[in-house]
């Protein structure tokens, strides 16, 4: 009765801390609210699981409890429990999948009017590449990386002209505007913002991407979700949501920061 008891009481406190714990999500500033949809789904789906599993032992643990007159049934097989457990394992599935597979379709279908932005991983942190009046990122080539060129951007490449270039430093984005991220890197990484729901492995050797709408002016945090090597707690960084003039400020003085260093490089 004592462990049966036990098992009840974990049911029903592990449903309690979910619904009333204070943890839950950071507040979301970005279009991807069906992340948080999926999510709360999948926690439904299998705290019912959980909660049936947990309460099916406690009745085991009492309903066939030992008794010195008690015999044990053998029964090999039961076509019908084995039906119904298949059934409701399917339907479980396909529930917890379907929600996943139509965010994700969503997740990769990129706006045509997104602003494409380069996010580069290195150890251990952010760099990031804008484009500039043309709208239109540069080539890059592995080959062109120097110090004074660390993301390896092709120079007689005209559309690359007028990228800019933040290393190390804030990256700003404007509000309610879409953005395609385009993720690349020296080592494996992943670039995580909690409050945008975004997150995606950057592996190397090929470009990983997705797409956003800041929905939420204000500093966010980014930080590295996959162990990157010694300094991979360190491998933070901040995206500054702004409204659009404020952007285009930001955007022109980090254009005409750019022009200097690379006519200082070529002298």
């Amino acid at each position: 009765m004592a462990i049966a008891l036990a098992l009840v009481f974990i049911a029903i406190g592990s449903v309690l801390f979910h619904v009333l714990s204070p943890w839950w999500q950071t507040p979301i500033a970005s279009n991807w609210r069906y992340i948080d949809d999926t999510i709360t789904i999948t926690f439904w789906i299998t705290g019912a699981v959980f909660v049936a599993v947990v309460l099916f032992m406690a009745y085991c643990v009492l309903r066939f409890r030992y008794r010195p007159e008690g015999r044990a049934a053998y029964e090999p097989e039961n076509k019908k429990l084995e039906t119904w457990l298949t059934v409701i394992t399917t339907i479980g599935v396909a529930a917890l999948l379907a929600p996943g597979l139509f965010v994700w379709k969503q997740f990769v279908t990129v706006p045509e009017d997104a602003t494409d932005v380069e996010v580069v991983g290195q150890q251990w942190q952010w760099s990031f590449r804008l484009p500039g009046n043309d709208r239109r990122l540069g080539k890059t080539d592995v080959r062109a990386i120097t110090d004074e060129n660390p993301l390896g951007r092709v120079e007689n490449d005209p559309q690359g002209l007028d990228d800019i270039v933040i290393q190390g430093e804030d990256l700003h984005l404007a509000l309610g505007k879409p953005v395609k991220v385009l993720l690349s890197i020296d080592v494996v990484h992943d670039f995580y913002v909690p409050e945008f729901r975004a997150k995606m492995d950057l592996v190397p050797g090929q470009i990983s991407y997705f797409w956003i709408v800041p929905t939420k002016a204000g500093s966010f945090e980014i930080l590295c979700a996959e162990l990157c090597g010694v300094g991979h707690a360190f491998m933070r960084g901040s995206v500054v949501v702004e409204n659009e003039a404020d952007h285009q400020a930001w955007l022109q003085e980090q254009g005409r920061l750019s022009f200097a260093r690379m006519a200082g490089t070529q002298n």
